[in-house]
């Protein structure tokens, strides 16, 4: 990872192995996780996953499989066995698809990654794993909106691409959150921890929505650093101060500075800095002060304000553990946690996470994790290409457009595909190469 002046690490671009075939390729980076699988396991899961890729409309799995194996030489109780009760473990296949994630994206220096929940939704009438959650898209401040789905615990590694521009979020972790397990944040310190210890030499340094700063705050160090939003109404402290001598119990905190929106209508004292939104250099006015949380961590914990400059936006309030790190690097870190919401809603609607329709054992939870899995692996493809096949869709509603997204990915991805099919089931000079073009183009592009 490239380091800027000053010591401190910035985001570098992912470089990975290139080969000439583009389906070569797709299969050393599904070859990455065949280890987890047994033999006959593995071809089941390469064929699953090129399916998926191929599959146009509802990703059942049987939709899948038509795809998956077209000379049906497997019967498809196969892949639905896979999904719901195959010889695999979901803890190795984060492990070792994070492993190699980050050896050929982020060899070195700072682990930026991202940590957020989702809904996928569902229906039946019994889904392993489903239940009635509050649908964070929907709901409003007074009024909320429940769905039933699966509530998943995701966490991405953040890279930048080589054409610049917003970073793209890896997942590398997920878990299941289920009714009676454990609860939603102890889910998050756990996916923070066992990260961390898949990798015990590297510093991390995650962002997370609002609702995880309490638990996630209490498991930093020196070596995990966190980034949250802060609540408007937290109570503040100045920090511990020096024992007076006298007798009693010696006060844990400070005098009383009252809430971050108290802070900054008082605060006189901004800095203007440059800080990195999603790959634009946005300037804005900052105010930081080091304070205690008391309620959430006995440890000093940096309070960032961020305030436009022109006045059009609110007031944002972000916490990060480390109150060394530079306030423009906050700012611009979390602006960076938005590809984790890209992600969500890529594996949605690009790929169909949630249509895969099996309902009993681990089959549900399973499914979800091997389309997570499916992202990672289709943006590891495609920056394997050389940069003359990272292709990108000029629209005519969309003239602006410089750089790829998921879709171009996916595209990418099955014109590579069909193009083999479609030439090796047709007899020579059967098909113009103009036809067979825009054929492809139309199978590569389609939803």
């Amino acid at each position: 990872m490239a380091q800027r002046s000053g010591g401190r690490p910035s985001l570098s671009p992912c470089v990975v192995m290139r080969s000439d075939s583009g389906t070569t390729r797709w299969n050393q980076c599904l070859g990455a996780l065949g280890d987890i699988f047994t033999a006959p396991g593995r071809v089941l899961f390469q064929a699953l996953m090129t399916g998926w890729v191929l599959c146009t409309g509802r990703r059942t799995v049987i939709g899948i499989y038509r795809q998956a194996d077209p000379a049906r030489e497997h019967a498809h109780d196969a892949f639905h066995r896979l999904i719901r009760c195959g010889s695999w473990s979901v803890d190795l296949m984060w492990k070792t698809l994070a492993l190699a994630l980050v050896a050929s994206c982020a060899p070195d220096g700072v682990l930026e990654i991202d940590l957020d929940d989702t809904l996928l939704h569902k229906s039946g009438r019994k889904v392993d794993g489903a239940g009635w959650w509050r649908d964070a898209v929907r709901s409003t401040g007074s009024r909320v909106v429940v769905a039933l789905g699966l509530n998943i615990v995701v966490i991405t590694l953040r890279i930048r691409p080589p054409w610049g521009g917003e970073p793209l979020g890896l997942p590398i972790w997920a878990a299941l959150h289920r009714k009676g397990g454990p609860k939603l944040t102890e889910l998050a310190v756990t996916g923070i921890t066992t990260v961390a210890s898949w990798f015990p030499d590297r510093r991390i340094r995650c962002c997370a929505d609002g609702a995880f700063a309490s638990p996630l705050l209490p498991a930093a160090s020196k070596r995990i650093v966190i980034i949250s939003r802060m609540r408007r109404d937290a109570a503040l402290y100045e920090l511990k101060p020096e024992p007076s001598g006298k007798r009693g119990r010696p006060r844990q905190r400070g005098k009383r500075l009252g809430t971050p929106t108290q802070i900054a209508t008082k605060a006189r004292a901004w800095s203007r800095v440059v800080t990195d939104r999603r790959g634009r250099r946005v300037v804005t006015l900052v105010h930081t002060r080091v304070v205690l949380w008391y309620a959430v961590s006995k440890h000093p914990v940096l309070l960032v304000i961020s305030r436009d400059p022109d006045g059009h936006e609110h007031d944002d309030f972000f916490v990060c553990s480390d109150i060394d790190m530079p306030s423009g690097e906050i700012v611009g870190a979390y602006a960076g946690r938005w590809s984790i919401e890209d992600t969500f809603r890529a594996t949605k609607q690009s790929i169909g996470i949630h249509h895969p329709q099996s309902w009993r054992g681990q089959g549900p939870e399973r499914a979800s994790m091997l389309g997570f899995a499916l992202y990672s692996l289709a943006w590891w493809w495609f920056l394997g290409l050389r940069s003359r096949e990272q292709t990108v869709a000029n629209e005519p509603w969309y003239p602006d457009k410089t750089k790829p997204s998921f879709i171009d990915a996916l595209a990418a991805l099955r014109r590579h595909f069909w193009g083999e099919r479609i030439s090796a089931t047709s007899a020579h000079g059967a098909i113009s190469d103009e036809i067979l073009e825009a054929m492809i183009d139309a199978l590569a592009r389609a939803a």
